[in-house]
């Protein structure tokens, strides 16, 4: 049974861009975590792009969130919902939704009590904005959280990182890792010297998850074992 005086250790997800796979890494620090014996919880605190049919692919980001961190239906991980595939500023917008950034943060903070790890993914990257004067860099300076990056292994990948690294430090946020995804069985020499080029000039450890099959935790929870975890989450 969790402990409802516990306050989670928490890590905010981002990424170098939109579609890199930040879900994918989320849902694997989540099962991961949960392999290892920890209790977690997840949230998206704004969520756009749901008019988008997934047909046969992987489900939408909450639900696939709910699916490895049990617990919680996918409305509350992500409480504020949009159709429209913008950016959640415009979606926002269109939809006639007035975003209050204290609200946002107040509801992701109410999230750490009684587990051991709370993940918080953001939608984009470090730049995008939320409402007018604030943005997720401001909402992850706000939650004061240690970041890990999620982003592709090919190229363009090294100025991406250090770019999104860059922004992340430049205000006072701790990179934790770098993780590159979906990582091939069999890495061309530019990937394997994209993830070390990035690792020397950052200073920031990287890993890898493979692909994974959206539908087994299973997968999961093997590519999230194999995370630097107590690294990221450590105190």
């Amino acid at each position: 049974m969790s402990d409802p005086g516990k306050l989670a250790r928490g890590v905010f997800v981002t990424g170098t861009d939109t579609g890199v796979g930040k879900t994918f890494v989320s849902a694997s620090v989540l099962a991961g975590s949960v392999a290892a014996g920890h209790t977690v919880r997840a949230r998206k605190p704004l969520l756009s792009g749901l008019d988008e049919p997934v047909g046969d692919g992987p489900p939408a980001d909450h639900d696939l969130l709910a699916s490895v961190a049990p617990g919680e239906p996918p409305s509350v991980i992500a409480p504020l919902t949009f159709g429209p595939s913008v950016g959640p500023h415009l979606a926002a917008r269109e939809a006639g939704v007035r975003l209050d950034p204290r609200s946002l943060v107040g509801s992701v903070l109410g999230a750490r009590s009684g587990v051991d790890r709370l993940v918080v993914e953001g939608a984009g990257g470090l730049m995008v904005p939320i409402c007018e004067g604030f943005g997720y860099l401001d909402l992850a300076i706000a939650l004061a959280m240690p970041v890990v990056i999620a982003a592709r292994p090919g190229l363009g990948t090294i100025n991406h990182c250090l770019l999104t690294v860059e922004a992340a430090r430049s205000a006072g946020l701790e990179v934790r890792a770098i993780v590159f995804g979906p990582w091939p069985d069999d890495p061309s020499p530019m990937e394997r010297d994209n993830r070390a080029t990035v690792e020397s000039l950052s200073g920031v450890a990287t890993a890898t998850v493979p692909w994974i099959d959206h539908r087994s935790p299973e997968a999961f929870a093997a590519a999230g074992s194999n995370l630097p975890l107590d690294s990221i989450f450590a105190a």
